[in-house]
Protein backbone atom coordinates (compact mmCIF):
# COMPACT_ATOMS: atom_id res chain seq x y z
CA UNK A 1 0.00 0.00 0.00
CA UNK A 2 2.86 2.51 0.73
CA UNK A 3 4.26 1.66 -2.65
CA UNK A 4 0.98 2.72 -4.31
CA UNK A 5 0.52 5.53 -3.01
CA UNK A 6 4.26 6.50 -3.33
CA UNK A 7 3.42 5.93 -7.08
CA UNK A 8 0.58 8.09 -7.21
CA UNK A 9 1.93 10.90 -5.45
CA UNK A 10 5.32 10.75 -8.28
CA UNK A 11 2.14 10.84 -11.22
CA UNK A 12 0.25 13.73 -9.71
CA UNK A 13 3.48 15.83 -9.13
CA UNK A 14 4.90 14.61 -12.96
CA UNK A 15 1.39 16.41 -14.90
CA UNK A 16 2.67 19.69 -16.38
CA UNK A 17 1.59 22.92 -15.61
CA UNK A 18 -1.05 24.56 -17.73
CA UNK A 19 -0.39 28.14 -18.71
CA UNK A 20 -3.80 30.61 -18.45
CA UNK A 21 -4.02 33.22 -21.31
CA UNK A 22 -6.57 36.46 -20.68
CA UNK A 23 -9.31 37.00 -22.99
CA UNK A 24 -9.63 40.56 -23.39
CA UNK A 25 -12.17 43.21 -24.12
CA UNK A 26 -9.56 45.42 -24.29
CA UNK A 27 -6.75 43.40 -22.65
CA UNK A 28 -3.37 41.94 -24.59
CA UNK A 29 -3.88 38.32 -25.24
CA UNK A 30 -0.76 36.33 -22.91
CA UNK A 31 2.51 35.96 -25.09
CA UNK A 32 4.14 33.06 -24.91
CA UNK A 33 7.03 35.59 -23.64
CA UNK A 34 4.57 36.23 -20.39
CA UNK A 35 3.41 32.92 -19.70
CA UNK A 36 4.56 31.23 -16.53
CA UNK A 37 7.52 28.63 -16.93
CA UNK A 38 5.98 25.58 -16.09
CA UNK A 39 6.76 24.15 -13.14
CA UNK A 40 9.68 21.40 -13.36
CA UNK A 41 8.29 17.47 -12.66
CA UNK A 42 10.44 14.61 -10.28
CA UNK A 43 9.78 11.31 -9.69
CA UNK A 44 9.60 11.02 -5.79
CA UNK A 45 11.71 7.46 -5.21
CA UNK A 46 9.81 5.13 -2.68
CA UNK A 47 10.93 6.24 1.09
CA UNK A 48 11.79 9.79 -0.65
CA UNK A 49 9.28 12.81 -0.31
CA UNK A 50 11.24 15.76 -1.55
CA UNK A 51 10.89 17.45 -4.51
CA UNK A 52 12.82 19.46 -6.35
CA UNK A 53 12.55 23.17 -6.54
CA UNK A 54 11.47 24.39 -9.44
CA UNK A 55 13.55 26.37 -11.85
CA UNK A 56 13.82 30.23 -12.00
CA UNK A 57 11.37 32.29 -14.02
CA UNK A 58 12.39 33.02 -17.85
CA UNK A 59 13.55 36.51 -18.13
CA UNK A 60 11.38 39.55 -18.74
CA UNK A 61 11.43 40.70 -22.33
CA UNK A 62 14.39 43.10 -23.04
CA UNK A 63 13.77 46.37 -24.34
CA UNK A 64 12.45 47.03 -27.47
CA UNK A 65 15.29 47.78 -30.03
CA UNK A 66 14.41 50.80 -32.12
CA UNK A 67 17.24 50.44 -34.56
CA UNK A 68 15.73 47.40 -35.46
CA UNK A 69 12.48 48.42 -35.14
CA UNK A 70 13.23 51.26 -37.86
CA UNK A 71 14.93 48.46 -40.37
CA UNK A 72 11.87 45.87 -40.04
CA UNK A 73 9.27 48.68 -40.31
CA UNK A 74 11.29 49.91 -43.41
CA UNK A 75 11.22 46.88 -44.62
CA UNK A 76 7.33 45.30 -44.56
CA UNK A 77 5.58 48.35 -43.21
CA UNK A 78 6.67 51.59 -45.07
CA UNK A 79 4.49 51.13 -48.33
CA UNK A 80 1.27 51.04 -46.71
CA UNK A 81 1.59 53.15 -43.51
CA UNK A 82 4.26 55.67 -45.12
CA UNK A 83 7.25 57.57 -43.56
CA UNK A 84 7.98 57.25 -40.23
CA UNK A 85 4.63 56.00 -39.26
CA UNK A 86 2.52 58.74 -41.29
CA UNK A 87 0.45 56.99 -44.00
CA UNK A 88 -0.23 59.05 -46.70
CA UNK A 89 -3.33 56.67 -48.15
CA UNK A 90 -6.25 57.52 -46.25
CA UNK A 91 -7.87 53.71 -45.97
CA UNK A 92 -4.34 53.06 -43.95
CA UNK A 93 -4.03 53.96 -40.73
CA UNK A 94 -1.23 56.47 -39.64
CA UNK A 95 1.04 54.52 -36.80
CA UNK A 96 2.83 56.92 -35.54
CA UNK A 97 2.63 58.36 -31.77
CA UNK A 98 0.49 55.02 -31.64
CA UNK A 99 0.64 53.50 -28.36
CA UNK A 100 3.31 50.44 -28.57
CA UNK A 101 1.28 47.87 -26.63
CA UNK A 102 -1.55 48.36 -28.23
CA UNK A 103 0.34 48.41 -31.82
CA UNK A 104 1.78 44.65 -30.23
CA UNK A 105 -1.65 43.98 -29.42
CA UNK A 106 -3.42 44.50 -32.56
CA UNK A 107 -0.26 42.79 -34.56
CA UNK A 108 -0.87 39.86 -32.18
CA UNK A 109 -4.47 39.51 -33.24
CA UNK A 110 -3.68 40.03 -36.82
CA UNK A 111 -1.13 36.96 -36.53
CA UNK A 112 -3.59 34.94 -34.55
CA UNK A 113 -6.64 35.88 -36.99
CA UNK A 114 -8.79 37.42 -34.25
CA UNK A 115 -9.12 40.23 -35.83
CA UNK A 116 -9.05 39.78 -39.77
CA UNK A 117 -7.16 41.19 -42.52
CA UNK A 118 -5.81 38.84 -44.87
CA UNK A 119 -2.84 41.47 -45.79
CA UNK A 120 -1.71 41.97 -42.31
CA UNK A 121 -2.02 38.38 -41.00
CA UNK A 122 0.48 37.50 -43.84
CA UNK A 123 2.63 40.33 -43.03
CA UNK A 124 2.26 39.57 -38.82
CA UNK A 125 2.83 36.18 -39.51
CA UNK A 126 6.21 36.49 -40.55
CA UNK A 127 6.77 38.80 -37.09
CA UNK A 128 8.15 37.09 -33.95
CA UNK A 129 7.33 39.25 -30.42
CA UNK A 130 10.63 40.85 -30.14
CA UNK A 131 9.71 42.21 -33.96
CA UNK A 132 6.42 42.90 -32.77
CA UNK A 133 7.64 44.90 -30.53
CA UNK A 134 10.28 46.49 -31.90
CA UNK A 135 8.03 48.36 -34.96
CA UNK A 136 5.53 49.32 -32.33
CA UNK A 137 7.66 51.38 -29.92
CA UNK A 138 10.07 52.86 -33.22
CA UNK A 139 6.47 53.50 -34.66
CA UNK A 140 5.18 55.04 -31.43
CA UNK A 141 8.39 57.41 -30.86
CA UNK A 142 7.24 58.81 -34.27
CA UNK A 143 5.06 62.28 -34.35
CA UNK A 144 1.78 62.24 -35.65
CA UNK A 145 0.79 64.47 -38.58
CA UNK A 146 -2.00 66.68 -37.49
CA UNK A 147 -5.56 66.13 -39.40
CA UNK A 148 -8.31 68.36 -40.22
CA UNK A 149 -12.12 68.05 -40.32
CA UNK A 150 -13.53 68.73 -43.68
CA UNK A 151 -17.16 68.77 -43.01
CA UNK A 152 -18.80 71.72 -41.68
CA UNK A 153 -22.25 70.46 -41.77
CA UNK A 154 -21.38 67.06 -39.56
CA UNK A 155 -18.52 68.41 -37.56
CA UNK A 156 -20.81 69.90 -34.72
CA UNK A 157 -22.68 66.66 -34.57
CA UNK A 158 -19.57 64.56 -34.16
CA UNK A 159 -18.29 66.51 -31.10
CA UNK A 160 -21.36 66.31 -29.61
CA UNK A 161 -21.49 62.70 -29.87
CA UNK A 162 -17.33 62.18 -29.57
CA UNK A 163 -17.19 64.46 -26.29
CA UNK A 164 -21.42 63.64 -24.80
CA UNK A 165 -22.50 60.65 -25.90
CA UNK A 166 -26.08 59.82 -27.14
CA UNK A 167 -27.70 60.03 -23.74
CA UNK A 168 -31.44 58.67 -24.59
CA UNK A 169 -29.92 55.77 -27.11
CA UNK A 170 -27.71 54.55 -24.22
CA UNK A 171 -24.34 55.78 -26.35
CA UNK A 172 -21.16 56.39 -24.50
CA UNK A 173 -18.76 59.25 -25.27
CA UNK A 174 -15.71 58.66 -26.47
CA UNK A 175 -13.54 61.05 -24.81
CA UNK A 176 -14.50 58.76 -21.88
CA UNK A 177 -11.97 55.90 -23.16
CA UNK A 178 -10.23 58.01 -25.94
CA UNK A 179 -9.47 61.29 -23.77
CA UNK A 180 -11.10 64.58 -24.75
CA UNK A 181 -8.25 65.39 -27.48
CA UNK A 182 -8.08 61.77 -28.68
CA UNK A 183 -4.90 60.93 -27.17
CA UNK A 184 -6.81 57.45 -25.83
CA UNK A 185 -5.40 55.38 -22.62
CA UNK A 186 -1.69 53.98 -23.09
CA UNK A 187 -1.96 49.69 -23.43
CA UNK A 188 -6.07 50.15 -23.34
CA UNK A 189 -7.46 52.71 -25.50
CA UNK A 190 -6.03 54.33 -29.12
CA UNK A 191 -4.82 57.15 -29.87
CA UNK A 192 -7.79 58.89 -32.49
CA UNK A 193 -6.86 62.76 -33.08
CA UNK A 194 -5.69 63.01 -36.34
CA UNK A 195 -6.10 59.76 -37.25
CA UNK A 196 -7.85 59.34 -41.25
CA UNK A 197 -11.19 59.98 -41.30
CA UNK A 198 -12.02 57.39 -43.90
CA UNK A 199 -9.56 54.89 -41.95
CA UNK A 200 -11.90 55.79 -38.52
CA UNK A 201 -15.35 55.55 -40.82
CA UNK A 202 -13.96 51.77 -41.85
CA UNK A 203 -13.06 50.53 -39.09
CA UNK A 204 -16.67 51.83 -37.29
CA UNK A 205 -18.46 50.27 -39.76
CA UNK A 206 -16.83 47.36 -39.28
CA UNK A 207 -17.81 46.97 -35.71
CA UNK A 208 -20.94 48.04 -36.16
CA UNK A 209 -21.34 45.18 -38.79
CA UNK A 210 -19.51 42.58 -37.04
CA UNK A 211 -16.75 42.44 -39.58
CA UNK A 212 -14.17 43.57 -36.85
CA UNK A 213 -14.79 41.75 -33.91
CA UNK A 214 -11.57 41.76 -31.44
CA UNK A 215 -13.10 44.33 -29.42
CA UNK A 216 -17.25 43.67 -27.69
CA UNK A 217 -16.96 46.85 -26.02
CA UNK A 218 -16.85 48.78 -29.30
CA UNK A 219 -19.18 46.07 -31.30
CA UNK A 220 -21.83 47.52 -28.17
CA UNK A 221 -21.02 51.06 -29.25
CA UNK A 222 -20.76 50.97 -32.71
CA UNK A 223 -23.96 49.24 -33.10
CA UNK A 224 -25.99 51.80 -31.77
CA UNK A 225 -24.42 54.57 -34.97
CA UNK A 226 -26.20 55.33 -37.81
CA UNK A 227 -24.15 56.02 -41.30
CA UNK A 228 -24.32 59.69 -40.65
CA UNK A 229 -23.04 59.55 -37.09
CA UNK A 230 -20.31 57.23 -38.33
CA UNK A 231 -19.20 59.96 -41.06
CA UNK A 232 -19.67 62.94 -38.37
CA UNK A 233 -17.39 61.22 -35.38
CA UNK A 234 -14.71 60.26 -37.98
CA UNK A 235 -14.54 63.72 -39.26
CA UNK A 236 -14.04 65.52 -36.23
CA UNK A 237 -11.79 62.85 -34.85
CA UNK A 238 -9.49 63.74 -37.97
CA UNK A 239 -9.18 67.29 -36.57
CA UNK A 240 -8.33 66.41 -33.12
CA UNK A 241 -5.32 67.30 -31.50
Amino acid sequence: MKLFVTSLLAAFIALPAVPSFAQPGGAPAASAASAPAPVASAAVAPGNASVASPPAASAPVGKPDLVRGEASYAAVCVACHGAEGNSGIAANPKLAQQHPEYLVKQLQEYKSGKRKNAIMQGIASALSESDMRNIAYWAGDKKIKPGFAKDKDLVALGERIYRGGVADRQIAACAGCHSPNGAGIPAQYPRLGGQHAEYVATQLTNFRDGVRTNSLQMNQVAAKLNDREIRALSDYIAGLR
